[in-house]
């Protein structure tokens, strides 16, 4: 039996956590399927296009996903984690950064891979019990030490 060869392919994306334009104490976050069929409660976040520097991909990517507008006000950190799809290794760094909306309203119909289930509004204290992973929910507990 011939082993099977790993590669390794390197992915980079960016979002944010959007803070409301009328509340600052909701954030807007995104739900879609996870691996086991199930629902899960996300940063909004996506792959850097060829061109953009990250907080023009975590900007592109929030308005995609959201249906907002947004400014950075800064960058909140990074994330990193290796996962496998078959015989690909995805080596894969999320950049987020802190957003405050400056336009537009919740939806996910400008979402182009169709993969976004729903858009909600989120009290800030809420997201340790709703975000699905844990690297996300230290994310989010970072942004909230650096909210104006």
């Amino acid at each position: 039996m011939t082993p099977v060869r790993i590669r390794t392919q390197t992915e980079v994306s960016a979002g944010g956590l959007v803070i409301s334009a009328t509340d600052p104490t909701m954030v807007a976050l995104i739900s879609h399927r996870n691996r086991g069929g199930g629902e899960d409660w996300v940063i909004p976040k996506g792959h850097q296009e060829k061109g953009e520097d990250l907080q023009q991909t975590a900007l592109r990517e929030v308005k995609e996903e959201t249906g907002l507008s947004a400014e950075v006000i800064k960058k909140i950190g990074e994330i990193s984690y290796s996962f496998r799809l078959g015989p690909v290794r995805i080596k894969k760094t999320v950049h987020h950064f802190l957003m405050k909306q400056i336009d537009g309203d919740l939806t996910h119909e400008e979402d182009p891979e169709g993969e976004v289930l729903k858009v909600a509004w989120f009290p800030i204290s809420k997201l340790e019990e709703v975000l699905a992973h844990e690297n996300e929910r230290k994310v989010a507990m970072r942004a909230v030490d650096m909210m104006p």
